[in-house]
C-alpha cells in the first residue's frame, strides 16, 4: 500500500460529477490499425513498470488519513483497453465529437483509474488512440513520462511478455484505519522534528518565510474577480474538444526574433485565441483580461518516473485587449518576467504542504464544500487553465506504427468554461482545447485564432 499525497487526494474530492478530474490525451499513428489482440499484447508486456495501472484507490474509513493505492485482484486488461470506430469520413469532426463523448464520463473508482480506447477509421490511413487517467495518477510531466514507457522508441520492438502478477493482499477496513491513526500519532513528531530543523537554519528559515509571504501576497492579489465575460460561469458534465498545431521550430523562430521563450509565445497566441473568440461573441475587449491558472512543474530530476503530482501553479493575465499582436506578445514576457520573481511557485507547494499538516477530514470536508459553493456561485478570479508540458522529441511507436501527433486534453472546473493544454512531440506543438458542452460551441474560434496567431507572428518575424 502507498497513500496518496495531498494533490492527488484532492483531485479526487474534486470531482463531483460536473467536474470531471481526468487528463488525457488523443495519439494519431500511421496504418493500418493493429488487431486488438496486438495492442493488449504490447501494453501487457509494460504494466511491470506502472504499478498505478493495476491498483485501485482504497478510502479509509471515516476519512481519517488520504485514501491508499492497492493492488486490484480483480485487474483484467482487456477491461481497460477499449476498441471502436469512426463514423465515416473520419475526418477530424469524427474524433472531435468521440474524444469530447468519452471525455464526457467519469473513471469508474472501483477500478483503476485509466482507459485505453483504439480508434479505427481515421481518413488518411491512419488510426488513434485515447487515453485517459485520473489526475489523482498523475500530473502532465508524469504523464508524458508515462507515454514514453507505454511505446516504444523503436518500430521493431518486441518487449519481452510479462512476468505473471501477483496481486497484494487486498488491506482490510480494520487495517486501513488502523494505518491511519499510526500516521496520526507519528505527525506531532514529524512536525516536531520539521521545526527543529527550522530552529537549526534560522537565516534560511527567515529568507524562506519571507519568500513565501510575497508569494502568497502574490497570489491573493491575482484573486481579485476579473470584469465578467461568457467564458465564465456555471458548467453541465459534457464537454467539447478540439485541437491546433504548430511547428516547435516556428515558435523557435518567433522567440529568437522577439525575445522571451517559447512559453511567452504560446501564451501570447492564446491571448489572441481568446480575443477572437469573445469579439466573435460580441463582448466588448477593450477592459477585459482573462485570468489564466499555469501549472507549474516543480518535479527535480531524480523524480521523473514517479507516477503522481508535483506541480504548483503561476496566475497570468492574458492582455486580449491588445490588438497588436507585437504588443501583446512584449506584455506576456513583461508579467512572465515579472512572475517569475514573484515566488507564487513557492506560495504554491506551501500551500499544498499544508496538506501533510491538516487532519485529512477536515481537508475532505472543506473541498467538497468548496465545490457544492461554486456549483452555485461560480468563482469569477480564474477564466481559464493554460497547461504546458514539453513532450519526448523523437519518434514513438506501438505495435510496430509511428504515432504522428499526441493531442492532450486537460479537464476544466466551475466558473472556467474552456481550458488549453500544449504539448510538444517530435517537433510538432498541440493545443488541445477542451470546453463546456453546452456554452462553447464555438471553441473552433479559438483554435483557428492560435493557429492565425503563430502565422502572423511567424511573418513578422521574416
Amino acid at each position: 500500500m502507498e497513500r496518496l499525497g495531498p494533490l492527488d487526494a484532492s483531485f479526487l474530492f474534486l470531482e463531483d460529477g460536473i467536474t470531471h478530474m481526468h487528463i488525457a490525451s488523443c495519439a494519431v499513428f500511421a496504418g493500418p490499425p493493429p488487431d486488438y489482440e496486438e495492442v493488449v499484447a504490447a501494453m501487457s508486456a509494460k504494466l511491470g513498470q506502472v504499478p498505478r495501472y493495476r491498483q485501485v484507490v482504497r478510502f479509509v474509513p471515516f476519512e481519517l488519513a488520504r485514501p491508499v493505492w492497492a493492488d486490484d485482484p480483480h485487474f483484467n486488461l482487456e477491461y481497460h483497453v477499449r476498441h471502436t470506430a469512426l463514423p465515416a469520413p473520419g475526418g477530424p469532426a469524427e474524433l472531435r465529437h468521440l474524444m469530447g463523448r468519452i471525455m464526457s464520463q467519469e473513471l469508474d473508482r472501483r477500478r483503476p483509474l485509466w482507459e485505453a480506447w483504439i480508434i479505427e477509421g481515421l481518413e488518411g490511413d491512419r488510426w488513434g488512440l485515447i487515453s485517459k487517467i485520473h489526475h489523482c495518477m498523475a500530473d502532465g510531466v508524469s504523464g508524458t513520462d508515462l507515454l514514453a514507457v507505454m511505446l516504444d522508441r523503436e518500430p521493431g520492438a518486441h518487449p519481452a511478455p510479462a512476468d505473471a502478477w501477483i496481486p497484494q493482499p487486498a488491506p482490510s477496513n480494520l487495517h486501513l484505519a488502523a494505518d491511519a491513526l499510526v500516521d496520526l500519532a507519528v505527525s506531532p513528531y514529524e512536525q516536531f522534528q520539521a521545526v527543529r530543523r527550522v530552529l537549526q537554519a534560522p537565516g534560511r528559515a527567515v529568507t524562506q518565510l519571507r519568500e513565501l509571504a510575497d508569494g502568497v501576497g502574490s497570489y491573493a492579489r491575482r484573486f481579485a474577480p476579473t470584469e465578467p465575460s461568457s467564458i465564465v460561469g456555471n458548467i453541465g458534465p459534457n464537454r467539447r474538444w478540439t485541437w491546433a498545431s504548430a511547428e516547435l521550430d516556428d515558435l523557435k523562430a518567433i522567440r529568437r526574433s522577439f525575445g522571451g521563450t517559447v512559453n511567452d509565445a504560446i501564451l501570447a497566441v492564446i491571448a489572441g485565441g481568446f480575443r477572437e473568440l469573445l469579439l466573435g461573441r460580441g463582448e466588448p475587449v477593450d477592459k477585459i483580461v482573462v485570468r489564466s491558472l499555469v501549472p507549474v512543474s516543480v518535479r527535480r530530476e531524480e523524480e521523473h518516473g514517479t507516477y503522481n503530482n508535483r506541480v504548483s501553479a503561476l496566475f497570468a493575465d492574458l492582455p486580449v485587449a491588445v490588438d497588436d499582436p507585437l504588443e501583446r506578445l512584449a506584455s506576456i514576457r513583461k508579467q512572465m518576467d515579472d512572475l517569475k520573481g514573484s515566488h507564487q511557485t513557492l506560495a504554491g507547494e506551501g500551500l499544498t504542504a499544508l496538506g501533510e499538516l491538516t487532519p485529512f477530514v477536515g481537508v475532505a470536508l472543506g473541498e467538497r464544500a468548496a465545490m457544492a459553493l461554486l456549483r452555485r456561485v461560480p468563482q469569477h478570479s480564474i477564466n481559464t487553465v493554460t497547461t504546458n508540458v514539453p513532450g519526448p522529441q523523437f519518434p514513438l511507436y506501438l505495435a510496430g506504427r509511428e504515432m504522428l501527433e499526441y493531442l492532450p486534453f486537460v479537464p476544466i472546473a466551475h466558473g472556467v468554461r474552456i481550458g488549453v493544454a500544449i504539448t510538444s512531440y517530435n517537433g510538432r506543438v498541440a493545443f488541445g482545447v477542451t470546453g463546456d458542452f453546452d456554452t462553447t460551441a464555438d471553441i473552433d474560434v479559438l483554435a483557428i485564432g492560435i493557429e492565425d496567431g503563430i502565422a502572423e507572428l511567424l511573418k513578422l518575424s521574416k
